[in-house]
């Protein structure tokens, strides 16, 4: 059944409006509950990879773009600024995770405007490992000879919907699809992202944006190889016996953040931002960035991302250090469209291990 609504005038607005504060109800009283963070949790939660960011822009300045993040990348950082995509748009990411661990993140998407005001999106990060020799308890050492290797992946799908309520409030969502596997054991599940971004001021140069993430049932991985072959007292015959996994629960994550634009000219730009991200199974983080931007030609970004203890190694409990950096070169090759081809950059430090870096191509239909 298909529903026409004609809503003209003020009673239009009035509906954006209710929307939109429905889709922010939606957000904070699920987050009251989910998110409680609690750094005696840290650890317990799987699916790490939903809390690493694939894109150059994002990372570039920590993520501190909650209010401001727009096209594909809006899909992890807040899915509301999908909406801001004016045509269509494609990125592929490559991200070095932790230098010199071995570990790869190729991430690839589009989103697609629909209609006066919406956006579809679809972004895929596939996580690598590598080879890893397989190892039993009858051959512990691979040095006296190898039995063979596995890779295990991590596989995220993610769909995405996104719609301008009006010129200042902005809505989305993004629902994934989980997939964590090795050769013989898989655990799949699914998890919801919601966020809102506003915009106000007299050139559009204040921007609020919240986003929860990460939303979903827990996961437990099953297969083959949580079983084996052995013999259960008092029976002659070998029997297969099971072992059951205890299920995880995912990372659930909230974004609050706030930016602001001194706009000098039309082609000087400096953009402050902030973000506070409470974790459900983490140590809470501030994080405070940077963006300059000459016109659309070049985009020059920092940041730092703070949670307690990240001064001193010792108490520290996460890779990063804190600094963040990035920049981005786009050349336009057709004006009247606003079509353009960019490439990004950035690096955050990390200890141990020689920081991550993260590579970006995208155009721009």
């Amino acid at each position: 059944m298909i529903v026409n609504f004609n809503i003209s005038g003020t009673m239009k607005n009035i509906f954006r409006y209710f929307l939109a504060f429905v889709m922010t109800g939606a957000i904070l009283l699920p987050a009251k509950q989910a998110v409680a963070g609690n750094k005696d949790r840290s650890g317990s939660a799987g699916a790490p990879e939903l809390l690493i960011n694939p894109w150059a822009r994002c990372t570039g300045w920590g993520g501190a773009n909650t209010a401001t993040v727009r096209g594909l990348e809006a899909t992890f950082g807040n899915v509301a600024g999908i909406a801001f995509t004016q045509r269509s748009e494609f990125i592929f990411s490559h991200t070095n995770w932790f230098q010199g661990s071995g570990v790869s993140i190729n991430s690839f998407g589009f989103t697609q405007k629909v209609g006066e005001s919406g956006v579809l999106g679809m972004a895929i990060m596939s996580m690598r490992f590598g080879e890893i020799e397989k190892t039993t308890t009858e051959s512990p050492d691979p040095s006296l000879g190898s039995i063979g290797t596995f890779s295990p992946n991590f596989l995220n799908i993610g769909i995405s919907y996104s719609k301008a309520f009006s010129n200042a409030i902005y809505g989305g969502i993004n629902v994934k699809i989980i997939n964590e596997a090795i050769a013989d054991v898989n655990a799949q599940g699914v998890s919801i992202d919601a966020g809102i971004q506003y915009v106000t001021g007299d050139r559009e140069e204040i921007k609020f944006g919240i986003s929860l993430k990460n939303v979903g049932p827990t996961m437990k991985f099953k297969g083959d190889g949580m079983s084996f072959r052995g013999f259960i007292p008092g029976m002659e015959t070998q029997s297969t016996i099971e072992q059951r996994s205890q299920a995880f629960e995912l990372p659930a994550q909230l974004n609050i953040g706030a930016a602001y634009d001194f706009k000098f000219s039309e082609i000087h730009r400096l953009t402050l931002a902030g973000n506070f991200t409470s974790n459900s199974f983490a140590k809470d983080q501030f994080v405070l960035g940077a963006e300059y931007g000459f016109a659309s030609y070049l985009m020059l970004r920092a940041g730092y991302t703070y949670e307690e203890g990240i001064f001193e190694k010792k108490n520290r409990t996460t890779a990063y250090t804190g600094p963040s950096a990035g920049l981005t070169v786009e050349i336009p090759f057709n004006k009247e469209k606003g079509s353009s081809f960019a490439v990004d950059f950035s690096y955050r430090a990390t200890d141990p291990f020689s920081g991550t870096y993260c590579f970006g191509a995208r155009i721009n239909l």
